[in-house]
Formats: C-alpha cells, sequence, structure tokens
C-alpha cells in the first residue's frame, strides 16, 4: 500500500485524538513520515495551543474551499484505495447458476450470506432444477427456508419466480433487466446481483444494506431511498467499475465498516472518510455524513 494511505493507529494507552466536527472541510491525507516522536509513541494529542511548522494548531485539518465530496479526483482515490484492499471479491452467496443465484439473493433479504450459504447447498440438491421449484407449492417450500427469515414471502416469491422462468422464459434467467424484475420477489437489487455477478452485465449498481449505509457514510449520495442512492452511484462512478464496487463495498460493510462501531482505525479509507459517526479520526467529521 503506497506511504501515506494508512491512518494513524490510537495511542497504546487507548487515547484519542481529539476530532473536530464540521459541515464542509475536506481533510488533506497525512503527509510523508516527519522526523518527529517514534511511531511506537501513538497519536496521543498535541499539548494545548502546540502549534505545527504552517503555524496553525496542532491536530487541526487543512481545509480546502469549496469541498465537493464527489469532486471526480475524491471518488477516484475511494475507488483506487478500495482495488488495492478488495482486487478480486465477488457476490459470497452459493451458486452455481443464475438461478440459483436469483434463490440465494431473494433469500438474503434481512439474512445474512452465512445463513443463507448453510441452506441453499441442501435447498438445490433436494430441488436441482426451476423446474423443480416450479413443481412446489410455497407451503412445501417453507420449511426449507424457514431459517432465513421471512420463509413465507420468500417461499411465495421463490416458486412464482420459478413457475414464471418455466412458463414465460422456457426455463431460462431472463438476462435483460425489464424481463428480470417481472419475476416476483426480484428488484433493481437482485436484478443487479444476477446481471452482474453471472451474466457480468453492468446494467446498475447494487444498492443492498452495506453500499446503502457506506456510500452515505462517504458522502457520495445524501439520499435514503435506494433507487436515488443506485442513481447517485451511477452518476459519480465509472460504468466499468459499476459491479466491482458493489462487491468491494458488501465486502467492506462486513469487515471494516460494520454498523454500530466501525473499525475505523483499521480502515484504509479513514483520512478521505469524514463520517459523522467514526468511532476516531484523523480528519475533520461532518455530523450529517452518515447512513
Amino acid at each position: 500500500m503506497p506511504r501515506g494511505m494508512v491512518p494513524r493507529q490510537p495511542a497504546r494507552g487507548g487515547r484519542q485524538d481529539k476530532v473536530r466536527v464540521g459541515t464542509g472541510a475536506l481533510a488533506s491525507p497525512p503527509r510523508a513520515k516527519s522526523r518527529g516522536p517514534s511511531r511506537a509513541t501513538g497519536s496521543a494529542a498535541a499539548p494545548k495551543g502546540h502549534r505545527n511548522a504552517s503555524g496553525k494548531p496542532a491536530g487541526s485539518s487543512a481545509k480546502i474551499k469549496g469541498y465537493n465530496p464527489v469532486a471526480p479526483e475524491r471518488v477516484a482515490e475511494i475507488l483506487q484505495r478500495l482495488d488495492q484492499i478488495y482486487p478480486d471479491v465477488t457476490c459470497a452467496l452459493t451458486h452455481a447458476s443464475a438461478w440459483e443465484l436469483v434463490v440465494a439473493t431473494i433469500l438474503s433479504a434481512q439474512s445474512t450470506d452465512v445463513n443463507v450459504n448453510r441452506v441453499t447447498p441442501e435447498l438445490f440438491h433436494k430441488y436441482p432444477t426451476v423446474a423443480a421449484f416450479a413443481a412446489l407449492t410455497p407451503e412445501q417450500l417453507e420449511p426449507d427456508v424457514r431459517s432465513t427469515g421471512f420463509f413465507r414471502n420468500k417461499s411465495k416469491s421463490v416458486v412464482g419466480a420459478a413457475k414464471k422462468i418455466v412458463a414465460e422464459f422456457g426455463g431460462e434467467v431472463p438476462k435483460e433487466m425489464e424481463k428480470l424484475l417481472t419475476l416476483p420477489g426480484v428488484a433493481r437489487k437482485t436484478a443487479n446481483v444476477v446481471l452482474g455477478t453471472w451474466f457480468k452485465l453492468a446494467e446498475g449498481v447494487v444498492v443492498d444494506t452495506h453500499v446503502h449505509r457506506i456510500s452515505r457514510r462517504l458522502e457520495l449520495t445524501t439520499n435514503d431511498d435506494p433507487q436515488k442512492i443506485e442513481l447517485d452511484l451511477m452518476r459519480i462512478i465509472p460504468r466499468e467499475k459499476w459491479i466491482l464496487f458493489s462487491h468491494q463495498i458488501i465486502w467492506h460493510g462486513r469487515r471494516l465498516c460494520i454498523a454500530r462501531k466501525p473499525k475505523c482505525a483499521e480502515c484504509a479509507l479513514e483520512n478521505v472518510c469524514h463520517a459523522g459517526d467514526k468511532t476516531w479520526s484523523t480528519v475533520e467529521m461532518h455530523k450529517n455524513a452518515k447512513a
């Protein structure tokens, strides 16, 4: 990882830098290492009144006029760092066909991928084809998917989608957004997962709970509606990055940028993130930048 990207770590004694909270300034990335105190001393706050070489109070953020959180250079920096952290990530849902991915994605709503991956191997062994699912009633499927939660609605969606694929699409999952959206239980998130992961078609950006939360924390959107968030991300992220970006943010949300207590001190995006709910920061925090 290039020098200057890794944020300073908290002091061993548990002390944290004092963080300024604001709404408009972007702190510059950390400069190259100086010949000051050893890194082993941690990042304890400087003595009150102490000033750095520029004459500004120590620990203050260098302000940039006209801060724009979706400026092309900032978005490019975020994408570059994500590429370094998560270069080859893909969908974590276990699947061996487009249909299996449709089922797994429907089951993943309000559940975890880990939990879904416990259920689907036996499920796909028991019902190996779309036609096998289409022959079921929702009530027959319910016991097999009960542990994923909301099992009645999910059973109706899976069986309904299977029946429609068999009846109208020759038993093959369509690879057009408009057709996918006609399937019961399939909205844009599921359609984007299937198109991007299986068919390698960048028709949109997957907006799941992680993308929703982290894109707001990073100030890439101020919207709360998933469809509006998707449109915002499609405007600022190059199309060739849409598929990978979604996977990267989802993995980042699982590993570091978790909802209740993000691991900011371990995050390589820390010094370009001004989220108001950070647990540790070397830059100014913006109170409105949060999920």
